[in-house]
């Protein structure tokens, strides 16, 4: 499915590189080892904002600028890596981003999102109840409200499938957790702008199951509750355009359970010394569930942030898996 052309990716690149370099790719021989393939690691977790988010928020930015519809303002609703983008990408134009975030989250990313000159508001008890809150406020404050999904987020954040792709397209797989959709939605327009036969594999955690719900419905399905202790893979009501994109253009969607992306964490961190969040352990997870059947072969995992707490991650490392 094509999203965009080359040329509009390319611009998308040179916009994202004022502020995001080009992100380390990296074969790791322990962790081949571990899984009987060779493992291709794209480090999303070393952007400026430690997560593939980075990117979106620039992008999106400097398309609001270009048509001359720059606010004063930016609201959205975040867990914490799109709220440090927007965050990022308001500072540099000199503009207020009022960000979002739901009660309980992350002590960590709150403190970035205001290091990076955010406004943070804590209201609703999940990402779709401050989601709604926030579109709220935009209207109060007379601020452009920033949605999770849209077309210009995808092409900043395609940039790092772009980096992946054009270097490593032999690559049989390649596993891309999915939150609200832009990282697998950039993933597959790249795929398809390169022509390439890379199978793209989708990974929810099984709290937080919506979009592989959707995929086996052919429908967007919303779920109760999105309880995992990955947070950027907590979402439970599908937009309708992420999903079309996703259900034509993967090979399937993968649930892992919060063992699983446990010890994914403490396998990243053992082999590679590279500490990954939930939702960017989540590729590797799904990789270790079906490495069976993909001995032999090349693949790649996307790493999409390494933004976790400090508590969270001595928890994961004592053994243990996090509780929501």
């Amino acid at each position: 499915m094509v999203i965009f052309s080359p040329d509009e990716l390319q611009e998308a690149t040179s916009i994202v590189r004022t502020i995001v370099p080009m992100t380390a790719t990296y074969a790791w021989p322990l962790l081949a080892r571990r899984v009987g393939a060779e493992v291709i690691v794209k480090h999303e977790n070393h952007t400026p904002t430690g997560s593939f988010k980075a990117r979106g928020g620039l992008v999106y930015v400097d398309a609001l600028r270009r048509q001359g519809r720059l606010p004063p303002g930016l609201v959205t609703a975040t867990r914490g890596n799109h709220g440090q983008s927007v965050a990022i990408a308001a500072r540099q134009a000199g503009i207020a981003a009022l960000l979002v975030v739901p009660e309980g989250n992350s002590v960590e990313k709150n403190a970035a999102m205001e290091a990076f000159g955010g406004q943070l508001i804590i209201a609703g008890k999940d990402f779709d109840e401050a989601r709604a809150l926030a579109s709220g406020l935009a209207d109060e404050r007379g601020y452009h409200f920033v949605p999770s999904f849209h077309r210009s987020l995808v092409l900043g954040v395609a940039t790092y499938a772009y980096e992946l792709l054009a270097s490593h397209g032999d690559l049989h797989r390649v596993y891309v957790p999915i939150g609200m959709g832009s990282g697998i939605c950039g993933m597959i327009a790249v795929r398809d702008i390169l022509d390439l036969k890379t199978e793209i594999v989708g990974v929810v955690a099984a709290n937080a199951p919506a979009f592989a719900l959707s995929l086996e419905s052919g429908r967007p399905m919303s779920t109760n509750r999105a309880n995992t202790f990955a947070d950027g893979l907590a979402c439970r009501e599908p937009q309708p355009e992420p999903f079309e994109i996703v259900r034509k253009g993967v090979a399937d969607i993968v649930p892992v359970s919060e063992d699983e992306i446990a010890d994914a964490v403490r396998v990243l961190y053992t082999d590679t010394h590279n500490v990954a969040e939930g939702a960017g352990a989540a590729a590797f997870a799904a990789l270790m569930q079906q490495r069976d059947g993909l001995r032999s072969k090349r693949v790649g995992i996307v790493l999409s942030g390494g933004n976790i707490d400090m508590a969270t991650l001595a928890c994961i490392l004592h053994g243990e898996t996090p509780v929501v």
